[in-house]
């Protein structure tokens, strides 16, 4: 039977909210915050590996933050949360997407029609409409997600596949 009832666009943001998040925890799975890796980074202008898996683990909150909020203003000496350890980097993962998940549970059509807007220290950054700030925030968390595979596979750390088997997977056509 065809269903008649239309998809809404918190709906359909959902699919690949889901989606991205279930590659995320998977990586995120993997990566190591004891004494010899938190502080890695492969280049000077790199975030060090902790910053840079906590930025991942806290993106998911974004989209919330862009449903409960129509401007977001940064404020000028903003000091970000870095997990110490794997275990509190999932946990804060977690109850971010869990909360996210929950407002776009929440959100109708309506609320996706308005616009936000992002300011730096009361400087305008950009204004969008949510569902593009929302698309967005997840390319950004799939960028730096990139980078933390990048991270891991320099110090050899077994990357799993996101959209297909990677490199690491031992896996064969046909099984």
């Amino acid at each position: 039977m065809i269903s008649t009832q239309q998809t809404t666009l918190a709906q359909t943001i959902t699919l690949d909210f889901d989606e991205e998040m279930a590659n995320t925890r998977k990586l995120l799975e993997r990566v190591p915050l004891d004494d010899a890796h938190r502080d890695y980074k492969p280049h000077e202008k790199s975030m060090p590996l902790n910053r840079l898996a906590s930025h991942v683990a806290e993106l998911p909150s974004w989209q919330k933050m862009a449903l409960d909020t129509e401007v977001f203003d940064l404020p000028q000496g903003f000091k970000p949360v870095v997990a110490g350890s794997t275990a509190e980097l999932l946990e804060m993962f977690d109850k971010n997407v869990a909360d996210a998940r929950s407002a776009l549970a929440a959100a109708t059509d309506e609320d996706l029609t308005k616009t936000w807007t992002f300011k730096y220290m009361g400087h305008h950054i950009f204004t969008a409409p949510r569902p593009k700030v929302m698309r967005s925030f997840l390319n950004h968390l799939i960028h730096h997600r990139a980078q933390l595979g990048v991270y891991l596979r320099e110090n050899n750390i077994p990357i799993p596949g996101m959209y297909g088997p990677s490199a690491d997977d031992n896996w064969q056509p046909g099984q």
